[in-house]
């Protein structure tokens, strides 16, 4: 159980790691992604999908952390 949980959160701070580069910081930043003009999402939905989506790994982060640590206790 350990294992799948252990496998879980490293997934997940990928995951977690990936979504925060996306992200366009206010200096510019790595912004990966900005991209051309004719997406299917405008720069403002993008944005507030990859601020859902960071909110979102987050908490799975420190749940799956959580359950980590009583597990192994």
């Amino acid at each position: 159980m350990e294992n799948v949980l252990l496998v879980i959160l490293l997934i997940l701070a990928l995951a977690l790691i990936a979504v925060v580069l996306m992200q366009r910081s206010e200096g510019g930043g790595l912004g990966i992604g900005g991209g051309g003009g004719g997406g299917v999402m405008s720069a403002r939905g993008a944005a507030t999908a990859l601020s859902k989506l960071t909110w979102i790994l987050g908490i799975a982060f420190l749940a799956t952390a959580l359950a980590m640590t009583i597990v192994s206790a």
